[in-house]
């Protein structure tokens, strides 16, 4: 899920600051994982904040926004049974940011029910550098050549570095606000997802809406390249 739109629902009714738009939509994120939760879907990715987030947002809103996606992080790790996993570069983060992120992690390790990923200081390009770099540090502990590495290199093996390794790859990508772009989101991982674009803004979102997006999903002939 690629919530947008929050801070165009915040200009729309009047507030002067974005922050009342981030907390509405951390609030629909947490309707939006009952909602998958509910249909039986096992694993659901947000994405919270970007590595261009972090470098381009005005401070004050980047203050607000750490603040409620510290929150968010909690209380999502607070639900029965729900697995919170933080998946993006900790280094660069707030310190108590990376924190919460880190204990909701922790704390939910063994549950078994609902996968939440919390992408947050997550960029996809640099998502597959580090995988690289951890390949070829892993290759290089067993002595191992660099021609070596380049004849065994494979799409799979990547894919098990990646902050996601284990997990399978989403089925279907949803973006709110009408803006249809991956904005460096999931790249590897979402080579043979669907897409699905609400024209609504991210707290505008309705259960209607994801219900909508599962079916039009359900339609689809997927084919993978056959």
């Amino acid at each position: 899920m690629m919530i947008d739109g929050n801070r165009r629902w915040a200009r729309q009714l009047g507030y002067d600051s974005a922050a009342h738009g981030h907390r509405a939509g951390a609030a629909k994120m947490l309707e939006f994982l009952e909602w998958c939760d509910a249909v039986g879907v096992r694993v659901v990715s947000l994405y919270l904040l970007s590595t261009d987030n972090l470098r381009k947002r005005d401070s004050r809103e980047l203050s607000d926004l750490i603040e409620i996606i510290a929150e968010l992080a909690d209380e999502i790790s607070r639900q029965p049974d729900w697995r919170v996993q933080h998946v993006g570069r900790s280094e660069g983060l707030p310190p108590e940011l990376a924190r919460v992120l880190s204990e909701a992690s922790s704390r939910t390790r063994e549950h078994g029910g609902l996968h939440v990923n919390l992408a947050v200081g997550y960029g996809g390009r640099g998502e597959i550098v580090d995988a690289v770099r951890s390949i070829i540090a892993q290759h290089d502990a067993v002595g191992g050549s660099l021609e070596e590495l380049a004849a065994s290199l494979t799409p799979e093996q990547i894919g098990e570095h990646l902050y996601t390794g284990g997990q399978p790859d989403p089925d279907l990508v949803i973006r709110t606000s009408g803006e249809q772009r991956l904005s460096d989101f999931l790249l590897w991982q979402s080579a043979h997802s669907e897409f699905y674009f609400v024209e609504a803004l991210g707290p505008d979102l309705r259960e209607v809406d994801f219900l909508r997006a599962i079916r039009d999903f359900g339609s689809r002939d997927r084919r993978y390249g056959s």
